[in-house]
């Protein structure tokens, strides 16, 4: 069963949506990686570090970074950069791609196919370099309701994107990779409900019914090539 409706369904989160980002950037060192929040309560966090981890690729060239932390339920981006790096690279290459990016718990159910991942396996290495790149997301609030009555929370999302060169204002150009989002105020939710006892008798019924008429069908093309065999051999006889 799925419906829609305009609510918050988790109000026990605090206010929050936990995020998981797994991202690699074949052509930057890890030192130079980093991530920062913000959002429009106030929020500026640069070089968030809780609950994430950097992995050097190809030989320390590159670097796989993957992340878990939360946001807050209002407008608002994370981007992976390197702001927060001691020095800045004269040319940082932002070529990447994305192997998860997820909202809320992880639902693993049966004929729910919804976007919850939307934008795993986007691949960005034959962009230019030193482009940045815009992922605007809108996020639709997920419950999901099994036969017990036990919610689950998550969040599926639409995505649209967008490549530029952006400069500061020294002139300089610092790419990022900006995943900027909004709430939708609809809300999604899937109910697990066991099939009314009437509509398994119905199916049953069908079946039958379906059976019986396959069977009429069959005897009486085999009744009907039966009479035809039988004056075919009164022919011959004749």
């Amino acid at each position: 069963v799925n419906e829609l409706y305009v609510d918050d369904p988790d109000k026990d989160s605090g206010g929050k949506i936990e995020v998981n980002l797994n991202i690699s950037l074949p052509n930057l060192h890890c030192e130079l990686v980093g991530l920062d929040i913000q959002d429009e309560m106030g929020r500026h966090e640069v070089g968030h570090i809780d609950n994430s981890m950097k992995i050097p690729l190809n030989n320390g060239d590159g670097c796989r970074f993957e992340g878990h932390f939360s946001i807050n339920k209002v407008p608002g981006n994370f981007h992976v950069s390197t702001h927060s790096a001691t020095a800045q690279p004269q040319n940082p290459d932002m070529t990447h791609i994305i192997h998860k990016l997820s909202f809320g718990d992880k639902l693993q159910v049966q004929n729910i196919h919804g976007a919850f991942n939307a934008l795993e396996g986007a691949d960005k290495l034959t962009s230019n370099p030193l482009a940045s790149h815009d992922y605007i997301l809108k996020i639709v609030p997920t419950v999901y309701e099994d036969m017990s009555g036990k919610q689950r929370y998550s969040y599926q999302y639409t995505v649209a994107n967008k490549e530029y060169v952006a400069y500061s204002h020294t002139g300089r150009i610092i790419p990022a990779i900006w995943f900027r989002y909004d709430l939708s105020p609809i809300t999604v939710k899937y109910t697990e409900r066991r099939q009314p006892l009437y509509r398994f008798i119905t199916s049953i019924c069908a079946i039958i019914g379906g059976t019986f008429t396959v069977a009429g069908i069959l005897d009486s093309c085999i009744f009907t090539a039966s009479e035809a065999w039988k004056k075919i051999q009164l022919g011959k006889m004749q």
